[in-house]
């Protein structure tokens, strides 16, 4: 039996003052042109770092927010997917809930560095515009709006939520 090889990564549902979501968007490279992710910022956890570590790292890298305390770890997701990340089979995110003052998202890395990890930009998206949205895009996972609709509606759930794609 082959070894599965999952990129572990750790991602905030940064929501504002508003309820809006802070959404970063990837551009990935496709052999039938770029496919277009929407997805909350967050990043791969590097040997010997704690979860926790990873995503405060990752968040001052990517929007400039500096995570204060520990915030509640809210989703699970795994994909096996050989296509989902270069060089693995698949990944793991492991999502925490982040309750922030609405910000303009400017990090640590520079605009090349964030388009060498594919992001493109970011978002605040309001809960229904997620919901309603009807064009090409994806978002990550792709039913965001009914996880998301339970935490904005203060129904942190008791225990991590398993997400699907």
């Amino acid at each position: 039996m082959a070894l599965v090889r999952l990129r572990c990564s750790v991602r905030a549902i940064a929501l504002d003052e508003r309820d809006r979501v802070l959404l970063c968007r990837f551009v990935i490279p496709q052999p039938d042109g770029p496919v277009v992710v929407w997805a909350a910022p967050g990043g791969g956890v590097e040997r010997g770092e704690s979860a926790l570590a990873a995503l405060r790292r990752e968040l001052r890298e990517e929007t400039g927010l500096a995570l204060d305390g520990a915030p509640p770890h809210v989703w699970h997701q795994e994909v096996v997917d050989p296509g989902h990340a270069v060089g693995y089979d698949g990944v793991i995110n492991d999502y925490f809930l982040v309750r922030t003052a609405s910000f303009h998202p400017r990090g640590a890395l520079s605009d090349d560095e964030l388009a060498a990890e594919n992001i493109e930009g970011f978002r605040w998206w309001e809960l229904d515009d997620i919901a309603g949205y009807r064009g090409m895009d994806l978002f990550s996972p792709r039913d965001l709006a009914t996880p998301l609709a339970a935490l904005i509606a203060g129904r942190a759930p008791g225990e991590v939520v398993r997400l699907g794609l």
